[in-house]
């Protein structure tokens, strides 16, 4: 069995690797051969008094790849002001999420990996497969929100799947936007610029992409929305009804297989979950009461990607991939290309299988 740290996985993993294995979990589960299930978390009062102990999991399995996949995270979340989601592992700057591979062969362990990059990789590389089916042939231009790790991913994703001239960035920072420029200016050899509103990052855009932890809605203004433009997010929240009854066609990536069950299980931003603790503390999780995403206006990613529900029909009409469900088999397509590229270059720790074994039957 293998330990893989993220260091490892960013020299293993390119965005390329991650598209193409994101099409095979697909590709499996569009025959039946894939399956998965949605994120599922557990609450916990936490010392914190303004927080929340979560628990989250997500797994899924393909036949074509091979393994079946958990992902696993510990957090301590809080919600400062009430306007984004912040979250750590013991202390701030440390965080804990793994991801357990196995054979579907024939049961073996096969690896732990740190979940940091492959997570961002895995949400960017959705979105940039509803850029390859989505989006204009001839998109170039990109207006990003937001300058961490997800938008790095967003763009990464984007720049392999269409031939991109220009990026605006904008968040609320001036700093962290124009690192980003600079960072993602040389590491994609295109122009990268730092923008200073909302609006300017929108306008003349081909594809906009909003990559935030903001809990509030960031872009609700279809006025600057460029004809035959795309849209895409990472958060339910950020992108507001005026923009999607905007949109032409919107297709959402999966399906929520798992509803809520009884009076112990919530929805929190469009992920289930089981929550303990007294109404009072309850209270401290930030749940908004409006789902931008509820009706059947959308359509679903596997029909457009399968044919059966035609993507865009011209360059006039707007798009709006909403990024959100499978995660589990995105786990899993992941960690099984990492698992084989790792055990092709030799990289990772040796840990004894037999640890993970038993001979009492379980």
């Amino acid at each position: 069995m293998l330990l893989i740290n993220n260091q490892e996985v960013e020299k293993l993993f390119s965005m390329k690797d991650c598209l193409a294995a994101l099409e095979d979990g697909y590709d499996d589960l569009m025959i039946g051969d894939a399956v998965y299930r949605p994120r599922l978390d557990m609450w916990v009062p936490c010392e914190r008094p303004d927080g929340y102990y979560r628990w989250g999991t997500m797994e899924g399995a393909s036949r074509k790849i091979g393994v079946f996949a958990i992902r696993m995270k510990s957090d301590v979340v809080y919600w400062p002001g009430g306007e984004t989601e912040e979250k750590y592992c013991m202390q701030p700057g440390t965080w804990c999420g793994l991801v357990m591979v196995f054979s579907v062969r024939n049961g073996e362990p096969l690896a732990m990996i740190n979940d940091g990059l492959m997570q961002h990789m895995r949400v960017g590389g959705c979105a940039g497969l509803g850029v390859k089916y989505l989006a204009r042939e001839d998109a170039c231009d990109v207006g990003i929100f937001g300058s961490g790790g997800m938008a790095r991913s967003y763009l990464e994703a984007f720049y392999e799947v269409r031939k991109l001239r220009k990026v605006k960035v904008y968040s609320p920072t001036k700093a962290n936007r124009e690192r980003f420029a600079q960072e993602m200016t040389g590491k994609l050899d295109i122009e990268v610029v730092a923008v200073d509103s909302a609006e300017k990052v929108v306008r003349e855009s081909d594809i906009v992409a909003t990559c935030t932890d903001s809990t509030q809605t960031v872009f609700d203004n279809p006025e600057w929305m460029k004809e035959g433009a795309h849209v895409t997010c990472v958060r339910a929240c950020e992108i507001g009804p005026k923009v999607i009854k905007q949109c032409d066609l919107s297709v959402k990536l999966g399906r929520n297989t798992i509803e809520a069950m009884d009076e112990g299980m919530i929805r929190l931003h469009g992920n289930v979950g089981y929550i303990a603790g007294q109404p009072e503390e309850r209270a401290r999780i930030p749940n908004p009461t409006v789902d931008n995403y509820k009706g059947d206006y959308f359509k679903y990613f596997m029909d457009v990607r399968s044919g059966k529900v035609p993507g865009r029909q011209n360059n006039k009409q707007v798009t709006f991939f909403i990024n959100a469900g499978t995660q589990g088999l995105q786990f899993a397509a992941c960690a099984g290309k990492v698992v084989e590229l790792a055990k092709k270059a030799k990289v990772g720790r040796e840990l004894p299988t037999e640890w993970f074994l038993q001979d009492i039957r379980d």
